[in-house]
Order: structure tokens, then C-alpha cells, then sequence
């Protein structure tokens, strides 16, 4: 095997890495894979050629984009004379990491104790009612308890000494 194909499949295979272990934490496939496939260029990249070259549409590169921008992973940036964005990566990619999925994780965690404390509202008088039955209550204390634990994640992703790890 040449060098340039050994590369080229070093490559690919770290991009795919990239794409199941994004998949895995529930980002999607192709964020894992653009934010792989960008860290390991040496210069910034358009959506164009990014797309190209994971054989994404325009519509896909250009969504996974913003989602990596949001979570500050990726930079745009423009090169004179040329109206198209271009992306790389954070300067500092272990950081913007850590940031991008604290951040994600405090939003996941706040959208939950949203829906429970909803959830919790609707199932408050059925509960308390003498006519409720055992699955009605059961279902009530488990809600009860996801709130509990909740607020311990809450405790947690709010707890100073991890806000320095992360320096969100």
C-alpha cells in the first residue's frame, strides 16, 4: 500500500470514529464526522468541499455546520474575495469540547425537568385522588423520583469545581 493510500485510509477511518461516537452521544452521524474531517485538515474548508468530500448534500453539511458552531466547536471564517463561508476547528479543540458537550448536557438536562415538571402537574391530582389505582401512583412516585435525580444533575452540572474543569 502507497503512503498517500495509507494516509487516505487513516483518514477515513478516524472520520468514521468520529461519526459513530457523535452518533453514539445522540449529535448524529454526520457532525462526528465533519468535526473529525475538519480537525484533521491543515487549512479551513467550504461547505462545498467538505460535502464533497464526505459525499454529503449541501443541505446535511451545511445544518451539521451550525450545529458544531452552536456548540463551539467549529469557526467560520471568510477569505477575501471569496463570498462562501469556510470552517476549521476550534483553536482549541479540547476545550471547545468539553464547553460544546457541558453546554449540551445542561440543555438536555433542563428540556427533561421540563417535560417531568409537566408531567408531574398532570399526574398531581390523579395521584392524590382516593380513587386512583396502584399503576396510577406508581407511574407519580416514579416521576417524583426522576425529579429528584434531576436535581441532583442539576447540583452536579452546577457545582463550582466542575465549571473550572469546563471554564464554561
Amino acid at each position: 500500500m502507497t503512503q498517500d493510500k495509507t494516509v487516505a485510509e487513516a483518514r477515513d477511518r478516524l472520520v468514521e470514529i468520529g461519526g459513530r461516537t457523535s452518533q453514539d452521544l445522540g449529535l448524529g452521524r454526520v457532525v462526528g464526522q465533519m468535526l473529525m474531517y475538519l480537525y484533521l485538515q491543515e487549512e479551513e474548508r467550504s461547505l462545498d468541499q467538505i460535502g464533497e468530500d464526505l459525499g454529503l448534500s449541501k443541505a446535511a453539511a451545511s445544518v451539521s455546520a451550525r450545529q458544531l458552531e452552536n456548540l463551539g466547536l467549529l469557526r467560520r471564517c471568510w477569505k477575501k474575495g471569496d463570498r462562501r463561508s469556510y470552517y476549521r476547528t476550534a483553536d482549541n479543540i479540547a476545550t471547545a469540547l468539553q464547553q460544546g458537550l457541558f453546554r449540551l448536557l445542561n440543555r438536555k438536562v433542563q428540556a427533561v425537568g421540563e417535560e417531568l415538571d409537566h408531567v408531574h402537574g398532570l399526574l398531581a391530582a390523579a395521584a392524590a385522588s382516593p380513587a386512583a389505582d396502584a399503576g396510577t401512583r406508581f407511574l407519580f412516585s416514579r416521576v417524583e423520583r426522576a425529579k429528584s435525580l434531576r436535581r441532583k444533575a442539576e447540583r452536579l452540572i452546577g457545582n463550582p469545581l466542575l465549571k473550572i474543569f469546563v471554564k464554561t
